[in-house]
């Protein structure tokens, strides 16, 4: 059984930085792509980022595009999400997802398996 598990929220100041981290256990060898989404409250979840099995590719939404980062670390079986010049409206939960696909997009439906959440809440 796949799992995956956020960690790394919490409360920062506006513009400041955060890393989240998506550790994945129970995965086996194949494609493996992975996103990140976030939930504000009263609001649907929203992309915010993926890693691509196919070529490392990697796809930001315009809101996050050169202040977001995604990495992975194959050995660890980790994925991060470096979140630099924060801004209260990036205020959320924070989901990682994967999918056993080598091509990802920005729908949720498109992923598989998901972690429970991580709050993530940036103070102006």
């Amino acid at each position: 059984q796949v799992q995956l598990v956020e960690s790394g929220g919490g409360l920062v100041q506006a513009g400041g930085s955060l890393t989240l981290s998506c550790e994945v256990s129970g995965r086996t060898d194949g494609s493996w792509s992975e996103g990140w989404f976030r939930q504000a409250p009263g609001k649907e979840r929203e992309f915010v980022g993926c890693i691509m099995w196919y070529g490392n590719t990697k796809v930001y939404a315009d809101s996050v595009k050169a202040r977001f980062a995604i990495s992975r670390d194959n050995a660890k079986n980790q994925m991060y999400l470096q979140m630099n010049s924060l801004k209260p409206e990036d205020t959320g939960v924070y989901y990682c997802a994967g999918a056993r696909r080598s091509i990802v997009g920005t729908q949720a439906s498109e992923y598989e398996f998901w972690g429970q959440g991580t709050q993530v809440t940036v103070s102006s």
